[in-house]
């Protein structure tokens, strides 16, 4: 894993605005007692059964011999790192809504909001205080270790110079505007709170139900939008969706391919615009940095 890691690092060229990272993605570990389940492409959890007439069970253990193996990858990619080679990423640690509806299923997830509103709501909000304290404890194990202690947006290649908190909710396709506002947005506010700013994975077209309420929230900084496999990759069949977001004032976070880089420069907002793409080599890189200069300039 760490010559993977830093064959990696050596061998990428970080063009333009690119930070050089490695994203430790086992942070899915992390799970409020979930336990997890692998293969050789993703992590999931084994399902759970719940009494409503008990207190959640959805709680952090600091001590789970997951948490600590994670604790210890995490602690050894610092060490490589030291303290501004390169940065280790914010763990990719799961929203609390998304983890107790997998840990419970998304059939017995979404009776349960509809049959025990408020157990629901307090194991939400409980499960997302308990990630908070797990978020804390990873970030004090590297902080003074670790120039970019607080990382990027986790799972995904998106930094800035002050610390930040990635979120989203992917459930929230399934939910109506009034089942968000009373279930996701009190723990995206905590989170809010502790960070002060939020970068936020929107997932798919039925969850784009959300933007106007996501929009409006003062803290809410960044918007990744994933298409569903159903509608046109990221780039210019999603141009209202993305101006929509940039004239509310927040920055659009877009995984682009190349080819589709110019269109976009072309026609949104610099300012507000962050475009992760990849090219075959550097000069490659280089020559689409220095045509994406000339077409800003040709915007005036």
């Amino acid at each position: 894993m760490w010559a993977d890691a830093l064959a990696t690092l050596e061998n990428t060229w970080w063009g333009g605005e690119a930070i050089p990272s490695y994203l430790l993605m086992g942070g899915w570990v992390l799970c409020l007692g979930g336990t997890p389940r692998f293969d050789h492409h993703t992590i999931w959890h084994a399902p759970m059964t719940v009494d409503f007439t008990r207190p959640s069970p959805f709680v952090h253990d600091p001590e789970n011999p997951w948490v600590q193996k994670f604790l210890h990858l995490y602690n050894r990619m610092t060490d490589m790192a030291g303290y501004d080679d390169f940065a280790i990423g914010r763990p990719p640690i799961l929203p609390a809504n998304d983890l107790i509806s997998m840990h419970l299923g998304a059939q017995q997830f979404l009776t349960a909001l509809i049959d025990e509103p408020d157990w629901m709501r307090q194991a939400i909000l409980t499960g997302a205080r308990e990630l908070l304290a797990a978020r804390t404890q990873l970030h004090d194990a590297i902080r003074g270790r670790h120039h970019m202690w607080y990382g990027n947006a986790g799972w995904m290649p998106f930094w800035a110079p002050n610390p930040f908190e990635g979120c989203q909710s992917d459930v929230s396709c399934m939910l109506s505007p009034e089942m968000y506002e009373t279930f996701i947005l009190p723990e995206l506010a905590l989170y809010a709170g502790a960070f002060g700013a939020l970068w936020y994975h929107l997932d798919g077209h039925d969850a784009r139900q959300h933007l106007p309420r996501l929009l409006s929230l003062p803290y809410l900084r960044v918007l990744q939008y994933t298409p569903t496999p159903a509608e046109p990759p990221n780039g210019p069949a999603h141009l209202d969706f993305y101006r929509q977001v940039q004239a509310a004032g927040k920055i659009v976070h877009i995984q682009v391919p190349k080819q589709h880089v110019e269109p976009l420069v072309r026609a949104l907002d610099p300012a507000r615009l962050m475009l992760d793409t990849a090219c075959d080599t550097p000069d490659e890189g280089r020559e689409l940095l220095a045509a994406a200069r000339r077409w800003m300039n040709a915007k005036g």
